[in-house]
């Protein structure tokens, strides 16, 4: 069959973990940056509001379509890349291109990391970050989603699994039976790096995709921090109980443990936020798409391995402060004994 040309986009979403808290309120105040309206779509509700920016000059690409930043230390940037080729060439230079923007990515993030470093809690570039691809096709109102996944279902499977070879049958049936249509036009394949796209409203769907990036930033980061933390705590596990510890209302707001307490609130109140930022309720087609989104990039798992983290801080928690009270209560009672038969001398002396 002879190669048949499309036309669309690739769009690349790109987070970097920069730090801790952001003022977004001074960035904007003292224009740092040139700031842009801010536009969500109705299924967001606003618990908290990222600072869209442009992108701030020299920087490599003409291509990078928005550029946002988030208040619990986030850079968000999305790259539109236009395409007109076959699907099976496109196919043998997803690969290099997302290669390419991963590097430009990098270099235009710290770009805007440097001009607001200084209103970051705990700043640097960067702990992690996470990457997310989506394919998007032009709609011709003569090409429908059966025809789609009919004539190019291999090049489809092959290009959200990031392969250049055809997939195996079960595999291509796999992921095909996988797919999201609402209307006959549409089509939707979404895999655990990357997204095919097939609609004439995609526009809606952007929010949503970037949004599940940076969800999964933000969650495999605090995995990431509990988890050295933890470690670190087992590792000074003989050290923990410190001299000004056992003294009463002394050294508990700054111990190893107190710390922890803290930035399980931390996790907990932003977590909490990202979970309960999308309304959903009356949208099937998108909710139909974001728990796709959520199973593929394992949200659940992470969110999973978070609680566990956060019950054995409490686990420990408990543990360290029953034992730093238990010695207390030995160290007072021994004082009152010494007390006593101070006493008792005195009396005998007298």
């Amino acid at each position: 069959m002879e190669k048949r040309t499309f036309s669309g986009n690739i769009f690349i979403f790109q987070a970097f973990d920069i730090g801790e808290d952001t003022d977004l309120q001074q960035i904007e105040k003292l224009q740092v940056l040139r700031t842009k309206p801010l536009q969500l779509p109705n299924y967001f509700k606003i618990y908290h509001q990222p600072l869209v920016v442009e992108l701030p000059h020299p920087h490599q690409t003409s291509t990078c379509f928005s550029s946002k930043i988030e208040d619990f230390g986030t850079i968000s940037l999305t790259y539109k890349i236009p395409f007109n080729q076959s699907l099976e060439d496109l196919r043998s230079e997803l690969e290099r291109v997302y290669d390419k923007y991963q590097e430009i990515s990098v270099a235009d993030a710290n770009i805007i990391y440097n001009k607001i470093k200084k209103f970051i809690k705990k700043p640097k570039f960067f702990h992690l970050r996470t990457s997310y691809v989506i394919i998007q096709l032009d709609v011709d109102p003569q090409i429908d989603a059966q025809y789609l996944k009919e004539s190019y279902g291999n090049t489809l499977t092959s290009l959200v699994r990031f392969e250049t070879e055809t997939l195996s049958e079960q595999q291509r049936k796999e992921i095909i039976n996988d797919a999201i249509s609402y209307y006959k036009g549409e089509l939707v394949i979404i895999g655990t790096q990357v997204a095919f796209v097939y609609d004439t409203e995609y526009t809606n769907l952007l929010d949503l995709f970037e949004f599940s990036n940076i969800q999964h930033l933000e969650l495999k980061y605090f995995d990431q921090i509990l988890a050295e933390r933890l470690n670190l705590l087992y590792e000074q596990k003989t050290k923990m109980i410190l001299k000004r510890q056992l003294i009463p209302l002394m050294g508990l707001p700054h111990s190893p443990i107190a710390n922890l307490g803290r930035l399980k609130v931390d996790i907990s109140v932003i977590t909490e936020q990202l979970q309960s930022c999308i309304m959903l309720a009356n949208e099937p087609y998108l909710t139909d798409i974001y728990n796709k989104l959520i199973e593929k990039l394992d949200l659940f798992g992470w969110k999973k391995s978070i609680d566990n983290k956060l019950d054995i801080i409490k686990e420990v928690t408990s543990v360290y402060y029953n034992r730093l009270e238990t010695i207390r209560a030995e160290i007072l009672e021994v004082l009152i004994i010494i007390l006593i038969l101070i006493e008792v001398i005195l009396g005998i002396v007298k």
